[in-house]
């Protein structure tokens, strides 16, 4: 009692005792039933009548007291791995640092883990103190000391409606602070992905970052470049694509963490055009996933780098290469630098490409070029970067106008918007037919060399991607005469390749 009167006169706070939770009935959190998915009841009931303890867990339960609807819904259990797979038709354990069970209804998909155990001293870890395996279980109180963030260390049971808080998460949703359960060096250490995962959720929750939580991140910021590179692509496509992307990437360069990331985008960010272009398409990316519509990592990640590729594509024209080609070595470049850093994946960088390669042709709108271009399953991914360059300023927005109608339009009007654009575009030189004589030698040479030019654009154009173009065959003028048996080649010797 005198302690506890001293500590009140100090303003010095008791500890809390983490080893028991508070529970918090329907009428103190507010949840609503209605929103949890059906799966993870079911999956909870099912591990319950087996006699297990299962409950809904992390970031499911705090959408759940922000009155918001959860994307995914994780479970935690005292049951082993092997338990929980033989309960469920459909489950697959994965994972090699924590091992976890995949529990698959249809196309939905929820994550099973056991309870973890505290970190054992002896747990494998790296020179710079980041946790490679730990398969330690545990009781229900060490793993909500094993989370993050209080607010994601709050167990919510479907059967009772009844929410276990361990940490003071409830206080802090309320107060809307993010806030590190433990020592924040000793976390982040441990996993330094958390330092990411801070900026993403005070970003998106439009939560304060508790100042002892983000005391290191300036400091520890480096160890991010010790994290595999696909699990901070993967952390970064969540920052990305949490819907609120823009406030994500401003948080990251407040913290300092953007340095190992996109290194690139403090010089972006400096350049007018750069910084509109950026915030364009990430305020697009927001303003589509708000609507409930899909949203290409491709697409995202080429506005990302579109400035880089542009710098080096001007670049590589100013020494000497032809438009085309120039866009494809930029394109390589930039897509070898950032895939190393990020772990791009194949099929992301591929849609990249074809964003990129596709700005060029958008520029051709005489003949059949635009029905072509039409054509490509990428089309429409490349229109809308094509637009977010003309609002950008990069180019005129009459281009983006053009296209709009004709994508608009009907075959006729189609044909008119061509025609239109035919006859205002200046016109390709031909080059002079055989025999025919110039009036100034150099002229032709001239006309020759720009026919060559444009043709050498399309032809890298139409190949972009592709290891070898095949040399072009040359056609036969005439009737082809049959050489007579003896002359020549043997009888029934065909020459390779003359189709007979």
């Amino acid at each position: 009692m005198i302690k506890k009167f001293i500590r009140k006169i100090l303003g010095v706070k008791e500890a809390r005792n983490t080893d028991v939770p508070e529970v918090l009935g329907p009428e103190q959190h507010g949840i609503d039933p209605k929103m949890v998915s059906a799966n993870a009841v079911r999956v909870t009931s099912t591990l319950q009548e087996a006699g297990f303890e299962a409950f809904v867990v992390g970031g499911a339960v705090r959408d759940l007291l922000l009155g918001v609807k959860p994307k995914d819904f994780d479970v935690a259990t005292n049951a082993t791995p092997e338990q929980v797979k033989r309960l469920f038709r459909r489950a697959f354990i994965i994972g090699r640092r924590f091992q976890i069970v995949h529990v698959m209804f249809g196309q939905d998909l929820l994550e099973v883990t056991t309870f973890r155990g505290t970190a054992t001293a002896n747990a494998p870890k790296d020179e710079h103190g980041r946790v490679l395996r730990d398969n330690t279980f545990g009781t229900q109180a060490e793993d909500a000391e094993r989370r993050d963030f209080t607010i994601n260390a709050m167990y919510y049971n479907p059967a009772n409606q009844q929410v276990l808080d361990y940490h003071g998460g409830m206080k802090d949703i309320r107060a809307r602070t993010l806030r590190i359960i433990g020592q924040p060096e000793a976390r982040y250490r441990e996993d330094p992905v958390r330092m990411l995962r801070v900026v993403r959720f005070a970003a998106k929750l439009k939560f304060d970052i508790e100042p002892t939580t983000a005391a290191p991140i300036a400091v520890m910021a480096p160890l991010i470049n010790n994290v595999p590179a696909a699990r901070v692509f993967d952390e970064m496509l969540k920052l990305l694509m949490s819907g609120h992307a823009l406030a994500c990437l401003q948080q990251l360069r407040k913290e300092g963490l953007h340095h190992g990331l996109l290194p690139l985008l403090d010089v972006v960010l400096e350049q007018p055009l750069g910084f509109k272009f950026v915030t364009l398409a990430l305020d697009s990316t927001d303003r589509r996933i708000a609507a409930g519509k899909t949203v290409s990592p491709g697409f995202l990640f080429a506005s990302l780098l579109w400035h880089q590729v542009l710098e080096k594509w001007n670049a590589y024209q100013a020494a000497g290469e032809f438009p085309i080609p120039a866009l494809h070595l930029a394109a390589d470049e930039v897509l070898e630098s950032q895939t190393e850093k990020l772990a791009l994946q194949r099929k992301i960088g591929s849609d990249m490409r074809d964003i990129w390669s596709m700005q060029p042709r958008f520029e051709r709108r005489n003949g059949k070029n635009p029905y072509k271009l039409l054509e490509h399953p990428r089309f429409r991914a490349g229109y809308d970067f094509l637009l977010l360059r003309c609002a950008s300023g990069e180019i005129e927005q009459e281009l983006g106008d053009w296209w709009t109608a004709f994508y608009e339009a009907d075959e006729v009007t189609r044909a008119e918007l061509v025609s239109s654009a035919s006859g205002t575009a200046s016109k390709r030189k031909r080059p002079p037919r055989r025999g025919q004589r110039h009036k100034d030698g150099e002229e032709g040479v001239n006309d020759e060399a720009e026919v060559q030019t444009e043709a050498h654009d399309d032809e890298a154009d139409d190949n972009f991607g592709a290891e070898t173009a095949p040399a072009p065959r040359k056609r036969r003028r005439g009737p082809r005469r049959r050489k007579p048996q003896g002359e020549g080649a043997p009888a029934g010797d065909v020459p390779h390749g003359s189709g007979e």
